[in-house]
Order: C-alpha cells, then structure tokens, then sequence
C-alpha cells in the first residue's frame, strides 16, 4: 500500500486556465499549476470548487493526509458565479467539523487563484477580453504553495495517518506469522 499523500490539494479547473473562446464541445483541458510540492501530493482537479462536499475533504483526512487545501476562483470571477462562495462556506462549515473532532481547523487551506469567467464571456461576445491574462501567475502559485507548506510544518502529522500506519503493519505482522499452506479462517 502506498503512503498517503501529506497534502492532497483539490484545484478547480477554470481557476488557473486563461480565459477562452467557447466551441462546439463547451470544454477544453483544465490547466493545472506546477505547485512544485517539496513533500509527497496529491491533486485533484474539480469542475467547480463549490462542488466539493465535506466527505471529499474528510475522506483526505481519512486517508492520512496532514494539510487538505482547496484552491477556487477568486469570488469576484468565478465560472458558475456561486461556486466560490459555496465552497468558502463549505469549508468554514468543514473547519468546525476539524475543530470539534480535536483534528484541527488549521488542516484546511482555502486559497484562490484568478477565475476566468469575465474573460469567457467578454470572449464569447467576441470582444477582447478586459484583463488579458495567462491563468495563475508564478507568484500567485508560489504564495498558495509557501501558506500549504507553511501551515504543514507548523502542525503534527495526521493522527489518523498514524493508526492507518498502525494498523497496517498490524496486519502485515499477523500475514507472517501464518504458516504458507495453511487454510486460515474467515
């Protein structure tokens, strides 16, 4: 089994990506930064980050990661217009459920990058978008990386990831100890 990830970032797919011409087919390949994780990540690209539901972000926990981080549109710019706000509600709600189960809220990071949804509709209407932009700039990528990183040093690992750990070589230990050939039960 592999070791789960000590950040799992959830990434929504129009917060990083220039704004674009819509076509026939509506979607185009999600851009996703280069965070540049000094420590073992996992992302996961959302369609919306008001998508996400607090079992998305439990189950990260569960698995054992120390540091769950959602990057979304900035509010002001967000593709479905209330995704952003969603999830900023979502993830105060999610907080105090870390909070009251003693994980800590400080192991949920909501971060934003530029949404692109002025610059689609401008685009769409076949004028020129108001704000040129590339998607997320470096310095906007690396500021989202210091504060995970940040916060990742500053807490003890996922307790959780410790039992998962535990168990495991639990399981491992009793795997050796039953002779190859014999039946065991079930």
């Amino acid at each position: 089994m592999p070791d789960p990830a000590e950040v799992t970032i959830f990434i929504c797919a129009n917060c990083a990506r220039p704004g674009i011409k819509p076509t026939s087919s509506g979607r185009c390949r999600p851009v996703v930064p280069d965070f540049k994780w000094p420590c073992s990540a996992q992302q996961v690209i959302v369609p919306c980050a008001g998508r996400l539901q607090p079992e998305h972000i439990l189950k990260a926990f569960e698995a054992g990661s120390t540091i769950v981080s959602v990057v979304a549109c900035r509010e002001d710019n967000c593709h479905y217009i209330e995704g952003s706000r969603r999830c900023a509600l979502r993830m105060d709600y999610i907080q105090s459920i870390l909070k009251e189960i003693g994980l800590g809220e400080e192991r949920l990071v909501l971060s934003h990058l530029p949404g692109s949804a002025s610059e689609d509709l401008a685009l769409a209407s076949g004028k020129a978008a108001a704000e040129k932009s590339l998607g997320a700039s470096e310095e906007q990528v690396s500021a989202i990386r210091d504060e995970v990183m940040h916060a990742l040093r500053m807490l003890p690992p996922n307790p959780l990831r410790m039992l998962s750990q535990k168990a495991e070589l639990e399981k491992d230990s009793e795997e050796e100890m039953v002779p190859s050939g014999v039946a065991q039960d079930e």
